[in-house]
């Protein structure tokens, strides 16, 4: 009689729940984006209102997100969905970006990121920040192998650190009176056209929602949530609305601390901010932050991304070693030696920025087709599922996010139109290897 196949445990809470939404959400993007976004509104009030409405799309996607994980509390969260509502290919085809480019290369770029900020406090020269971003890849890809609680555990204790650190920052921002030297005239004037100001509003979106982007990787992991059904849609909306509130403050502290001006030209705003307050120990400590913040990031994305991989090894169109849990770890184990490899290998060649580059606007094509799912799901009802989370301002919230996600992919494709196509090119290239896995991959395996 064969053994029962080994499943995955239910041991993440609310809490360590709420804490992947934060940090995986916050990364290293508030404390370099918002420069960007200043540069090209041009006003503090204009700034302001660029990542509040940035945060009331985030609210959307997490009410939306929320209701989909009550609804189908499954591994590998969105591609469960579009594999239920749109079919196999589509669902094949997000893994197979999250794979190929999107999550391992983000892995990459935040390893060497991380590795960028740690190395100097660590006291090592240049030549050490490939070999750091590796090894703390393959560092956390261990820590998440040998369990779901050990990755939970690292995850709420970095994202308490890097919530510290930005509560460090606003704290000291707010606090300084001065303004900062740099104060040049920026791109956009308070009194501008207003079609010259609604597409300075535009540009400026797309930065933003990509800070605000991730808080759907912890339904990947809704299979080990414990009463998921009810702890996902509330980590959900908590975790967004604490990295609203953050990202707010951060970006008040910023204007406050540099001004507009002085913001739109810094490099480093939050060192910037800290170092007119606290001199070069201030800078220090948020070179600390940032690192710490990256190091979360990466726990995350080791931690959640796998979990889409196995489950589409359990639907028999990848590896079938992919589909296997550890007995005692209950853990994909190859999934995420999978990932970490492909990540360091990306990492070594210094191919990662490049496909990022490329399939940067796919993420936010998948964001909007898992979105979609819901009307899908909703229109199919079953009985019970009125108990459930139900996202507020259905079908309205579901059409505000898909417009706000088409405005990022037409942003990034107007902005470089070949990188574009080479992400499609890339989409396009897992079809075959999806035909192949329905087909060869299936006579392989004897006909399963």
């Amino acid at each position: 009689m064969n053994a029962a196949p080994v499943g995955y445990a239910r041991r993440i809470g609310p809490f360590s729940g709420t804490m992947m939404v934060v940090g995986g959400i916050i990364g290293s993007g508030i404390f370099l984006n918002p420069a960007i976004v200043a540069q090209r509104v041009g006003t503090a009030g204009l700034t302001m209102l660029v990542w509040a409405i940035g945060a009331v799309v985030a609210i959307l996607g997490a009410f939306i997100f929320a209701e989909l994980g009550a609804l189908r509390p499954a591994a590998g969260g969105g591609y469960a969905y579009l594999r239920d509502a749109f079919g196999p290919l589509p669902a094949f085809l997000y893994g197979w970006a999250l794979l190929v480019a999107i999550a391992s290369g983000a892995t990459a770029a935040v390893a060497v990121t991380f590795a960028s900020y740690a190395a100097p406090l660590l006291g090592l020269g240049p030549v050490a920040r490939i070999p750091l971003a590796a090894g703390v890849i393959v560092l956390l890809a261990l820590v998440n192998i040998v369990g779901v609680r050990p990755g939970a555990v690292t995850q709420n204790v970095f994202t308490i650190l890097k919530l510290a650190a930005v509560g460090a920052l606003v704290v000291g921002g707010l606090a300084f009176s001065g303004a900062h030297p740099l104060a040049s005239p920026v791109s956009i004037a308070p009194h501008a056209p207003p079609a010259t100001l609604a597409i300075a509003l535009g540009t400026a979106l797309v930065p933003v929602l990509f800070a605000y982007g991730g808080w759907q990787q912890t339904n990947f992991v809704a299979e080990e949530m414990v009463d998921a059904e009810r702890s996902l849609p509330r980590a959900l909306v908590w975790g967004v609305l604490i990295v609203a509130a953050v990202y707010l403050a951060v970006n008040l502290t910023y204007l406050r601390a540099l001004g507009v001006d002085g913001l739109a030209h810094s490099g480093a705003p939050a060192a910037d901010a800290m170092e007119l307050r606290f001199g070069q120990l201030g800078r220090r400590l948020i070179e600390a932050g940032i690192a710490v913040s990256t190091f979360g990031f990466l726990d995350l994305v080791i931690l959640v991304t796998p979990r889409v991989y196995q489950a589409m090894a359990r639907d028999g169109v990848f590896f079938r070693q992919l589909a296997v849990l550890h007995p005692r770890f209950r853990t994909p184990v190859a999934a995420i030696a999978l990932q970490a490899g492909w990540a360091i290998a990306l990492l070594l060649t210094g191919t990662y920025g490049e496909l990022l580059d490329y399939v940067t606007f796919a993420d936010w094509i998948f964001f909007a087709a898992t979105a979609a799912t819901l009307v899908a799901y909703r229109r199919r009802r079953v009985a019970g599922d009125e108990r459930r989370f139900r996202a507020p301002l259905y079908p309205w919230s579901v059409v505000l996010f898909v417009l706000a996600a088409a405005y990022v992919i037409a942003g990034s494709v107007a902005s470089s139109p070949y990188n574009a196509l080479r992400g499609v090119l890339i989409l396009l290239a897992g079809v075959p290897v999806y035909g192949w896995w329905r087909t060869g991959g299936r006579r392989a395996r004897g006909g399963r």
